[in-house]
């Protein structure tokens, strides 16, 4: 059962908000002070990856942000509803793979090889609405 759903308007400020939120919820479930960096810095890049969708493909969607803590992990699920950007769980080992930055852009996927450098367990699933759900878990200390 969820422990929070936090649904939000593709704006970037309130990619803070998801990541005050979720921090506060690891450090209730009793993650370490050093993960609860990991935690904020990964919701934060899938947020944003979430929120530049959504504002480039569908502004008045809003996306969602499930925070679950059971006994054994604590699990992030990012929901996006934007049209597939063509990343898949399958591709993530090759997202961390050095990008080519040799132009000004920013490569796509780069936000999800920063998660894959940041979570052990993550993956990026197609979701329910045409979008994609970037979920990312953490094990609760014994």
């Amino acid at each position: 059962m969820p422990t929070v759903e936090l649904r939000f308007s593709a704006l970037p400020a309130h990619v803070r908000t998801a990541r005050l939120v979720a921090t506060a919820v690891a450090r209730r479930c009793g993650l370490e002070e050093a993960v609860l960096d990991e935690v904020r810095l990964a919701v934060g890049e899938a947020c944003s990856r979430a929120v530049q969708l959504h504002r480039r493909h569908c502004p008045e969607r809003p996306v969602t942000v499930t925070l679950v803590d059971d006994t054994a992990a604590f699990r992030v699920a990012v929901t996006d509803e934007a049209p597939s950007a063509g990343e898949t769980e399958t591709q993530l080992d090759e997202l961390t793979e050095v990008a080519d930055l040799d132009n000004d852009a920013v490569p796509p996927g780069v936000g999800l090889a920063v998660i894959s450098g940041l979570v052990d367990d993550v993956s990026v699933e197609p979701g329910g609405r045409g979008g994609m759900v970037v979920r990312m878990t953490w094990p609760l200390p014994a």
